[in-house]
């Protein structure tokens, strides 16, 4: 028995410095558990993570029973389109106030959640057993929307690994989005990193030790603004522990099954990216572009920008802004019937 630990042990931590080097390997071994401050099952009233009871904030209740913070951006008149906003792995929807409220300007109602496990909503922090829970939740908000303004376009805005739900979810009803809009988004992972060698290791630790910790997001990356770095860093509602081997699995999952799908992508897209992004790989964008059979699509690269275009330089945050509302403001006059039909 101890041999088989101790053999098990020497392969995590071989596998530990081959991906991130050993002066990392420490942090690399904590092994996550669940969030102690989750409710318990059957708690009343239930209370998301921060303890804040459901009843006093937006939510939905997924299919499996948990309850998932909802945003909602709502002009003042009668809405001309609907707009799904997707965030990214780690963080929440808040931090996309500034491209809702753009985009409510326009007469656009828009709407978001925290996926689950991530910020307000329920769930293990930043886990998930299977990958296409985060689509299936965002296609019941998205037919809930639908419901309730119905033969409206809708759009989908998704960043990071938020554009894989986004491209996943327009995958699965490709006629019911008038387009969708991807900034910095997961397509591929990174070649140089996700070798097949250490694809392969990473599948053995996973049926090891899947709760494993593989390091936390390098926030650094996240923007050339020193600031916006503070304040990603500075909000409690993002998760700044390490992302798990399961984790990963999922996401490896997640971009295997974006590449498969690319062939039928006909419906419209705008890629935003940022060519000096070490989070998501810019050389997904460019396969997706180059590769999807869509006849409506557009790719801009922004250079020397980092992962969260939207939180990047001021000029590169206002580029973004104008382009993402321009572009979903023509296709939204562009749109037809048969796009507005309800599933």
């Amino acid at each position: 028995m101890n041999t088989v630990t101790a053999a098990t042990c020497l392969l995590v931590a071989g596998f530990s410095c081959y991906l991130y080097g050993t002066d990392v390997l420490l942090s690399l071994l904590r092994v996550s558990v669940a969030d102690p401050s989750m409710p318990e099952p059957g708690a009343s009233p239930r209370r998301s993570p921060q303890g804040i009871p459901y009843t006093d904030l937006q939510h939905i209740v997924n299919a499996d029973g948990l309850h998932l913070f909802c945003r909602y951006w709502e002009p003042t008149g009668p809405p001309s389109g609907l707009v799904f906003i997707a965030h990214g792995a780690g963080e929440h929807c808040g931090p996309y106030d500034e491209i809702a409220q753009r985009l409510k300007d326009l007469s656009l109602l828009v709407f978001a959640h925290d996926h689950v496990g991530h910020g307000q909503s329920e769930g293990d922090r930043m886990n998930i057993k299977d990958f296409q829970l985060y689509i299936r939740d965002s296609l019941q908000h998205i037919d809930m929307m639908k419901s309730r303004y119905p033969n409206l376009p809708v759009f989908i805005v998704g960043h990071s690994m938020g554009g894989a739900i986004s491209i996943l979810t327009a995958c699965e009803r490709p006629s019911d989005f008038a387009g969708v809009v991807l900034i910095g988004p997961l397509v591929q992972m990174n070649p140089d990193s996700a070798t097949p060698f250490k694809v392969f290791l990473a599948k053995i630790v996973n049926h090891v030790l899947p709760s494993l910790s593989l390091g936390s997001i390098n926030s650094k990356w996240v923007s050339r603004d020193q600031t916006q770095v503070e304040a990603y860093d500075a909000d409690e509602l993002n998760f700044h522990g390490g992302m798990r081997v399961s984790f990963g699995m999922q996401m490896m999952g997640a971009v295997a099954r974006i590449e498969r799908e690319i062939p039928s992508i006909r419906w419209p897209f705008l890629l935003l990216h940022g060519d000096a992004d070490k989070l998501c790989d810019i050389r997904g964008s460019k396969m997706m572009y180059e590769n999807a059979p869509s006849s409506d699509k557009q790719l801009k690269v922004y250079e020397g920008a980092y992962h969260a275009l939207h939180r990047d330089l001021p000029e590169v945050i206002e580029s973004v802004l104008k382009e993402v509302t321009s572009w979903i403001q023509e296709h939204l006059s562009a749109s037809t019937p048969s796009q507005q039909q309800t599933s």
